[in-house]
């Protein structure tokens, strides 16, 4: 079993992180047996938010039994400093707790600091005072924001898109991060399904020491496959290799990572799948892009106006409409009808 700490927070756990952003999708029996089934098969870190609807409650109904054994991420969406301590009051109560583990800013389009004027970060040091909570960090899509929360020197954790996709200035993100002590949360890890061999992506993530992969998980079988890495853990074999320079070569350029930071659309286009549609349909079951709901989805394209928010809020700086065009016409040609 592969275990990581995460910099200077001492907090060293099994190198699989329970991703619980998904299960706000499946009742709350489904979501319990996930979360027991994880903590019993030796997965002790659970990252959720407060903007996730209903997964703190659930991480709370089910875990609350040994809170003592695992460790707790939230995140808070304030952009002020009462909000956040709604925010807080709101994750101890429904996470069925009286301290959290690591407490992160939730993507602000800013790195919050003493004296900005938001009293965000003075918030977290109070709450930290109160052993409210233990660590302090951030998260961000943003590769500028996260380099200065880095520099700063004011976060114990930053949670960043990381994946055997992610760019030399990214990975160079990573290493600097170790270097200075700080853990690295790995969401992403498989670029919102885009990558499908967990194996090939797990055994890259291995070579970071202060890097935790952060796997969504809705299903049974999903939380299987991470379980299986305890015993066996994958190696950045040959054809680990083979697969990802594969992946990269067919993936590199503009792509959309499907981080949602473009919605809602005005259109009501779902963005995230419409704009990378021709590569999950290289890599999805024929039954996620031939049904009627994503037909429907696709045909919405036409209805864009070009208003202009979608480019406005890509963390990665994406012609959206152009990438939603350009899958468009791919996928009506995938489809029989181009």
């Amino acid at each position: 079993m592969d275990f990581v700490t995460l910099g200077s927070t001492g907090i060293t756990v099994n190198k699989n992180g329970f991703g619980a952003l998904p299960i706000q999708r499946i009742s709350e029996s489904e979501a319990g047996f996930l979360l027991q089934k994880a903590f019993k098969n030796g997965i002790e870190f659970f990252d959720t938010a407060r903007g996730y609807t209903d997964s703190e409650k659930k991480i709370g109904l089910s875990l609350s039994g040994v809170r003592e054994k695992i460790y707790i991420a939230t995140k808070a969406p304030a952009k002020e400093a009462r909000a956040f301590w709604e925010d807080l009051e709101t994750s101890l109560e429904m996470l069925k707790t009286d301290y959290i583990d690591i407490y992160q800013f939730h993507s602000p389009p800013f790195c919050p600091k003493p004296g900005d004027g938001s009293g965000l970060y003075e918030a977290m040091l109070e709450a930290k005072s109160k052993g409210k909570i233990k660590h302090i960090g951030i998260t961000n899509h943003r590769l500028d924001i996260a380099l200065e929360a880095m520099s700063s020197g004011l976060y114990e954790t930053v949670q960043y898109p990381v994946s055997y996709l992610s760019g030399p200035n990214e990975l160079d993100f990573v290493r600097q991060c170790a270097e200075r002590g700080i853990g690295v949360l790995a969401m992403k890890a498989l670029s919102g399904g885009l990558i499908t061999d967990s194996a090939a992506a797990y055994a890259f993530l291995l070579q970071f020491e202060n890097v935790i992969p952060i796997w969504g998980v809705q299903r049974d079988s999903e939380l299987e496959e991470f379980i299986s890495y305890h015993d066996a853990p994958p190696v950045l074999d040959d054809r680990a290799r083979r697969v990802i320079e594969r992946d990269v070569k067919e993936l590199s350029g503009e792509f959309c990572r499907g981080c949602g930071y473009c919605l809602p659309c005005p259109a009501k286009i779902t963005i995230p799948i419409s704009a990378r549609m021709s590569l999950l349909m290289k890599r999805a079951p024929e039954s996620l892009y031939l049904s009627d709901e994503s037909r429907e989805s696709m045909k919405r394209i036409e209805d864009c106006i070009d208003c202009g928010h979608c480019k406005e809020h890509c963390p990665y700086g994406l012609d959206a409409p152009k990438l939603m065009r350009e899958n468009l016409a791919e996928y009506m040609k995938g489809i029989g009808k181009g």
